[in-house]
């Protein structure tokens, strides 16, 4: 049987990279999924038509928009009658270019921690009055393995993901009366297509401090975010579980 058999489950960022490959993963295991983009493209098709023919659907949402956070919360109420877990996935990063940060323009830093922190905020605040009358729910924040390590000439992105799972843990102590889960997933350094536009050659990488000596893909996450979704991990929040091959470990 499928973990996830008729739950429901909004993915935001759901159209490219790691939330396309959430979204297929969360399907697979049985979830209807939310599929919430910031703008319907090509990229985002293949996606969509397998959400699609698992019963489940897409929206445009800028997360950084209260009113538009909230219709993404009442359309999959009004479509499915409930809503059980929340990947908060969208966030600012392709073509964003590294830059000392006495170099990072003032307003390119209020544009990226509006998206990645409030956006995170407003999801979350869509998503609870359901969840609390539901007495359950799962809510998961992708931080990154950055806010454990730092990395150089990105500091407003790395800023953005520590300030997440501080956000978790704060929340998690809010909401857990309710029986709502909260934890944050860091992944290390992925293959995507954003992430091959912060660097100039992937294959260059330095893979010497990852003991399973390989560059993280897409796929290596579907598990945790299952496990996250799943009454697997219905004792388990305010955590950030990090899916690195092993690069930090704590």
């Amino acid at each position: 049987m499928n973990r996830l058999t008729d739950k429901v489950a909004i993915v935001t960022g759901g159209g490219k990279g790691l939330g396309k490959a959430f979204c297929a993963g969360l399907a697979k295991e049985g979830a209807k999924v939310v599929m919430a983009v910031h703008r319907m493209d090509e990229e985002a098709a293949p996606a969509l038509r397998e959400i699609e023919a698992r019963g489940g659907y897409a929206l445009e949402v800028d997360v950084t928009n209260e009113e538009d956070t909230h219709r993404m919360a009442d359309e999959a109420f009004k479509r499915f009658g409930h809503i059980d877990i929340l990947v908060n996935n969208a966030a600012m990063l392709r073509g964003i270019t590294r830059k000392p940060f006495m170099e990072i323009p003032v307003a390119e830093w209020d544009q990226l921690i509006t998206v990645n922190l409030k956006g995170v905020f407003l999801c979350c605040r869509a998503v609870f009055p359901q969840m609390k009358k539901q007495g359950k729910g799962k809510i998961i924040n992708l931080a990154s393995e950055t806010a454990m390590t730092g990395s150089r000439h990105l500091i407003h992105y790395v800023t953005s993901k520590g300030g997440i799972i501080s956000f978790t843990r704060a929340l998690a102590r809010e909401v857990g009366q309710y029986g709502i889960c909260v934890n944050a997933l860091a992944p290390g350094f992925t293959d995507t297509k954003t992430s091959r536009t912060i660097i100039d050659d992937i294959t260059k990488y330095d893979i010497s401090l990852t003991p399973l000596g390989r560059l993280g893909q897409p796929e290596d996450l579907i598990g945790a975010i299952i496990f996250l979704s799943s009454e697997a991990s219905d004792f388990l929040t305010g955590q950030t579980l990090v899916v690195d091959g092993g690069r930090y470990m704590h």
